[in-house]
């Protein structure tokens, strides 16, 4: 039973929930809650311990039950602690700690369809991209340096899971670029020269959706070389980063159906 705040465990709680670097250092993310707990689990993603406190709920005792039996580390806090160390007040009575995704363990020989999420800063958004790609079939994430980072504990609750479903990859640009050899690189933009339901989606492709506050950034426009925009009938500058990346994605995967 873990029974003091400076126990070693709850430290590292601590600084996984503050700054991208803590992350980078430990090499490892949280997961807060019985469900992100279960998703990671169904996944069978590495875990590096599990604590949980006496208020967990019935669900999440009997995954504490299968994570003991895939041998997981687990250990008990006081309530109030656990709840202090994590990042949200609402952890559920569990949180795990989680290694971070090795990037050349993932990454695809011939991607097919591949989101760029470029100068996303709010991880409400980045989260709900992800978790739009997970749904649309994309096969991987590339996250640039101008974006947040995507296992920042907000992110990952946002994402709802899709983590653990997709490749999502931190890459600097030039590895961005070596990665999509051979696709069609559509960004999305206000300034685009094409409406997207006038785009062919069909071919291999990576989609740029750029940040709402700054647009996409120099390098992703570089790189980009169609230019796409959501066409809006309605007096409205500009969509959600979320919404936009959602409508576009789907776009292709309507297009896809549509040409089977």
């Amino acid at each position: 039973m873990i029974s003091s705040p400076h126990n070693t465990r709850l430290k590292l709680l601590r600084a996984l929930a503050g700054k991208p670097k803590e992350r980078r250092e430990a090499d490892c993310f949280l997961a807060e809650g019985v469900r992100l707990v279960e998703e990671a689990h169904f996944a069978h993603w590495p875990f590096q311990f599990a604590l949980f406190s006496a208020d967990i709920s019935r669900r999440g005792r009997k995954l504490l039950d299968e994570l003991a039996a895939t041998g997981v580390e687990l250990e008990e806090v006081l309530p109030e602690l656990l709840r202090s160390a994590g990042e949200t007040d609402s952890s559920q009575g569990l949180v795990a700690v989680l290694k971070l995704p090795p990037v050349n363990h993932v990454l695809l020989k011939k991607p097919n369809f591949v989101l760029i999420p470029d100068q996303i800063r709010d991880p409400g958004n980045l989260g709900t991209l992800i978790r739009s790609a997970a749904a649309a079939g994309v096969e991987a994430v590339f996250i640039p340096p101008e974006t947040t980072d995507p296992f920042a504990p907000k992110v990952v609750r946002a994402g709802m899971g899709s983590h653990f479903r997709i490749p999502v990859l931190n890459l600097a640009w030039d590895q961005i670029r070596s990665n999509l050899e051979g696709l069609s690189i559509f960004l999305a933009g206000a300034d685009g020269s094409l409406a997207c339901w006038s785009a062919d989606f069909r071919r291999p492709l990576a989609l740029i959706v750029g940040g709402e506050a700054e647009g996409a950034s120099e390098s992703a426009r570089n790189m980009a070389n169609m230019f796409v925009k959501i066409p809006m009938p309605g007096k409205i500058e500009s969509l959600n980063a979320g919404v936009a990346g959602a409508i576009l994605m789907f776009e292709v995967v309507r297009q896809r159906n549509e040409a089977l």
